[in-house]
C-alpha cells in the first residue's frame, strides 16, 4: 500500500539537485509553523541592534536549523551546499533572504545573554507542554514506586589553536576563542583550550531537557543548581514528586557541597563520591569489619565487588546525612583509576538517596553503571548533529546554537514518534529477591539508634608566616563551603581523621578564581603558584571534652520491632523507548523518499506593477527605532513571488493529519 503524498504551497525559486535533507527541512518547517514554535520564537526571542539590516532574531534561527538538520561538518559546507536553494529554503519558513555567512557570525558575536535564556525558555516550556510521547517512563522499585532517571553531565570540546612567538617587540596575541575557551581538562581531546556543555537528558525518552556551558572547565556546581531548577519545573508539568526524579551524578560532583545541594532540594540521587575520607567515619569502619551485604560481577571486566551499606552517612558535619554504598574489591599491581586504595582493597564510594528497602546495594550499583546509557547517547548525537563543533566564538553565540541544536533532537524524536508509534518498552532490570539482604546495623522503625558523635566548632589554622587570611576570615555558608574575603566559594575537598578521634576538614578554592583575585597578594605566598587558596579547619569530638556528660544509652523496646510493611517482593522495572530507532527511521524516510520542487508560473507584469524606488527617512534606515512588527516585516517573504509546490512522498495519512499537512493521493 502506498502512503499519500503531502503537498506544502510556499512561494519560492527552485533549482535542480537538491540536498537531500531539503524534504526533512521542509518537514520541519511545516510542523514548526503548524504548532506554533516559529510564531513563539518571533515573538519571544528579541534581540535589538543598532545597526542589523534587514534581518531578524528569526532568519538566524531558521538558518542555524538548518545547520543542525543537515549534518554538514562546517558551517562553510553548509552554506555551499544551500546558497543554491536560498531562497526555497527561507521561503519555507516565510522569509525572503538568506544572511550571509558573515552576518551569521556577526549575529552570534553579538548576542547577549538575556536573548539566549529567552530562547532556553522556550525550548523548557515546549518540551513540558507538548509531550511527545504518552508518558514519560519509569523506573519502578520493589515496592511498586515510579521514578524517572535524569543523566546530568557535561562534554568538552577542544579547539586548536596556531602557536604565535611571544617577544617584547610584539603586542599580546588576540585569540578569537578567548570569550568562548579557556584552558581546562581535556581529556581525550587535543587543544589548547576548551569548553563544557553539561547537559541534562531524559533516560527513558532519551530527549534533552537543558545545556548549559561555559568556558574551560564551567562552573560545573553552578550548572548543576540550573538543572535542578529545570528539573523542579518539569516534575510540576508531569505532576511527580521531586523525590520521585532520580538524578544520576559522575565523579565531577563527587565532592560533598555539590552532592549536598542535590540532596537538600529533595530530589533523588545516585552519584560517585570522591570523600574517600568518609571511609575514617567510626560507622563507615563499623561496617566495613563485618562481612559484606551483597556482591556483584561486572558483566564485562568480570570484576567481583563486594558491598557495604551504610544507612546514615552524613556527608559534611552540618550537611545531610544519606546512604553510602561502599563497594570494594582486590588491588592489582596497577594503581587504580578510580578509587582509593588501603591494605591491598580498592574502595569505591556511590552516595544515594533512593529508600529502603526499594533497592539493594546491588541495585544501586547496577543503576549507577547503567548510566553508560548516556554515553551512547551522546555518541549518537555527535554522529547525527554534533552540537559541540564551533559555530560562534562568543559564549553566547555557541550556546544559542547549542539550544536549537538539542531542540532538532527532541522534534527528531517526537516526529518519529508520530511516523511510526512505538510503545513504551517494560524491561526486567533486577529479578525479585528471595531474601532481603538487610544490613545488621540498619536503623529499623522502633529501635533507637546509637548515639552518634558529636563534634564541636571549627578550630581555623592560625595565619601563616606570610602574613596571608587566616581561616577565620573565611565565613561558613549553609551549604557547608566556605566565603573568601573577595566573595570566592571554596569547596570541601578532603576529610583526614587524627589524634584523639578528631579530623581534619580541607577546603580549597577554585584556580580560576585565584587567578583574578585582587586579594590575591594578601592572600597567597605567591602570585606565580599554580595552586588554589586552602583552608583547613580541625574538627574535635565533643564527648572527649565533657566528661561529665554521661554517654547516651540505647533503649530496646518490648517486643522486639519487625521490618518495615513494605515487602521488596517485585522486580525492578525500567521502561523506555528505542534509543536511536525513532530518530533514524524518521530520517531514513525523509533522505530516501522523493522530495520534488515544481515552480509555477512567475507573476505578469500587470499583477506586479511598476514601483519606484522607497525613499525612506534616517529614523526608518535606523533599525533599532523600528516598531517589532516592522522589523520582522523586513524581510518576510513576499506575496508576489513566483509560486513553488514541494512534494514529499511516503508520509503516511496520519501522519499529515496531525501536522496540518496537505494531502494528495499517490498514483
Amino acid at each position: 500500500m502506498m502512503h499519500p503524498t503531502v503537498t506544502i504551497q510556499i512561494t519560492p525559486q527552485s533549482t535542480p539537485s537538491t540536498p537531500s535533507w531539503m524534504g526533512e527541512v521542509a518537514a520541519v518547517a511545516q510542523v514548526l509553523s503548524h504548532v506554533g514554535i516559529l510564531k513563539a520564537i518571533q515573538q519571544r526571542v528579541r534581540f535589538a541592534r543598532a545597526r542589523f539590516g534587514r534581518y531578524d532574531v528569526i532568519d538566524f534561527v531558521v538558518v542555524l536549523i538548518g545547520y543542525a538538520l543537515s549534518g554538514e561538518p562546517t558551517l562553510k559546507a553548509y552554506y555551499e551546499r544551500l546558497l543554491p536553494f536560498a531562497s526555497p529554503f527561507m521561503a519555507l519558513f516565510g522569509r525572503d533572504r538568506l544572511p550571509d555567512r558573515s552576518t551569521l557570525s556577526r549575529f552570534l558575536a553579538a548576542l547577549n545573554q538575556a536573548t539566549v535564556e529567552a530562547l532556553r525558555t522556550l525550548f523548557q516550556e515546549d518540551l513540558e507542554t507538548r509531550k511527545a510521547f504518552a508518558s514519560p517512563g519509569g523506573l519502578w522499585d520493589r515496592v511498586g514506586q515510579q521514578f524517572v532517571v535524569v543523566d546530568v553531565d557535561g562534554t568538552r570540546q577542544a579547539a586548536r589553536q596556531r602557536a604565535l612567538p611571544q617577544m617584547e617587540s610584539l603586542p599580546e596575541p588576540h585569540r578569537r576563542f578567548d570569550q568562548a575557551a579557556a584552558p581546562g581538562y581535556m581529556g581525550r581531546k587535543r587543544g589548547e583550550v576548551t569548553r563544557t556543555r553539561t547537559t541534562i537528558l531524559q533516560a527513558h525518552t532519551h530527549q534533552w531537557m537543558g545545556t548549559y556551558s561555559g568556558p574551560g572547565n564551567g562552573d560545573y556546581r553552578g550548572e548543576l543548581k540550573r538543572a535542578i531548577q529545570t528539573l523542579t519545573s518539569y516534575a510540576t508539568a508531569f505532576s511527580l514528586s521531586r523525590s520521585q526524579i532520580l538524578i544520576r551524578l559522575d565523579g565531577l560532583y563527587g565532592n560533598a557541597a555539590p552532592l549536598a545541594d542535590v540532596v537538600t532540594s529533595g530530589f533523588g540521587l545516585i552519584g560517585r563520591s570522591k570523600d574517600y575520607g568518609l571511609l575514617d567515619l567510626p560507622e563507615v569502619k563499623a561496617t566495613l569489619a563485618r562481612p559484606p551485604v551483597e556482591g556483584c560481577t561486572h558483566p564485562e571486566s568480570r570484576t567481583y565487588r563486594a558491598l557495604f551499606d551504610c544507612p546514615e552517612v552524613p556527608l559534611t558535619p552540618t550537611g545531610p546525612r544519606v546512604r553510602l554504598i561502599v563497594a570494594a574489591h582486590q588491588a592489582s599491581s596497577s594503581p587504580p583509576s578510580i578509587g582509593v586504595e588501603r591494605e591491598g582493597m580498592v574502595y569505591e564510594l556511590f552516595v544515594t538517596a533512593l529508600p529502603f528497602p526499594a533497592f539493594s546495594p546491588k541495585d544501586v550499583l547496577d543503576l549507577y553503571l547503567h548510566r553508560g546509557s548516556f554515553e551512547t547517547v551522546l555518541a549518537d548525537e555527535d554522529t547525527e548533529q554534533d552540537p559541540d563543533r564551533w559555530c560562534s566564538h562568543t559564549a553566547c553565540g555557541q550556546e544559542f546554537w547549542q539550544i536549537l541544536s538539542q531542540w532538532m533532537w527532541n522534534l527528531r524524536l517526537e516526529l518519529g514518534q508520530h511516523l511510526s508509534p512505538t510503545a513504551m518498552q517494560t524491561t526486567e532490570f533486577a529479578p525479585p529477591l528471595d531474601d532481603w539482604p538487610v544490613p545488621d546495623d540498619w536503623p529499623v522503625p522502633g529501635i533507637s539508634s546509637a548515639p552518634t558523635v558529636a563534634y564541636g566548632p571549627a578550630q581555623w589554622a592560625r595565619p601563616s608566616f606570610t602574613g596571608g587570611f587566616p581561616g577565620s576570615a573565611f565565613t561558613l555558608q549553609p551549604d557547608g563551603s566556605l566565603l573568601c574575603p573577595a566573595e570566592h566559594p571554596l569547596y570541601p575537598q578532603e576529610r583526614r581523621l587524627e589524634r584523639d578521634g578528631s579530623y581534619r576538614l580541607l577546603y580549597a578554592a577554585r584556580i580560576g578564581d585565584c587567578r583574578a583575585c585582587s586579594l590575591r597578594s594578601q592572600c597567597q605566598e605567591s602570585l606565580t603558584t599554580t595552586k588554589p587558596r586552602r583552608v583547613s579547619a580541625v574538627f574535635w569530638p565533643v564527648t572527649l571534652h565533657q566528661e561529665e556528660s554521661p554517654p547516651a544509652v540505647p533503649v530496646l523496646p518490648d517486643p522486639p520491632p519487625k521490618l518495615p510493611e513494605a515487602v521488596p517482593c517485585h522486580p525492578v522495572l525500567w521502561g523506555d523507548w528505542p534509543r536511536c530507532q525513532l530518530r533514524r527511521r524518521w530520517m531514513k524516510v525523509m533522505r530516501t523518499e522523493m522530495v520534488s520542487l515544481t515552480m509555477g508560473a512567475p507573476p505578469t507584469a500587470d499583477h506586479i506593477g511598476v514601483t519606484d524606488e522607497q525613499v525612506i527617512t534616517r529614523t526608518q534606515r535606523a533599525h533599532w527605532r523600528l516598531s517589532w512588527d516592522k522589523r520582522f516585516a523586513r524581510n518576510a517573504h513576499p506575496s508576489s513571488a513566483p509560486a513553488l509546490e514541494v512534494t514529499i512522498h511516503g508520509l503516511p495519512a496520519t501522519f499529515a493529519n496531525v501536522f496540518g499537512f496537505g494531502l494528495v493521493n499517490g498514483a
